[in-house]
């Protein structure tokens, strides 16, 4: 049986702490920035937490934490 590849375009987009939680960066960052609020484009800097069954879908994507 051959080995499960990981999905590419995942492993581009979302990346894993330490401890194993899943991060993206919000999309529409550098889209019409004029109109958004300084505090808007603050957050939109950081990158969220994948949680609930996406991140079971996402995980099963890109692979397992890494021991």
């Amino acid at each position: 049986m051959p080995k499960q590849r990981t999905h590419s375009a995942s492993k581009k987009r979302f990346t894993r702490s330490k401890s194993g939680k899943l991060f993206h960066v919000m999309s529409n960052y550098w889209h019409k920035n004029v109109k958004k609020s300084p505090k808007a484009k603050r957050h939109a800097r950081n990158a969220k937490e994948v949680t609930g069954g996406l991140k079971k879908m996402i995980t099963r994507m890109i692979g397992p934490k890494k021991r």
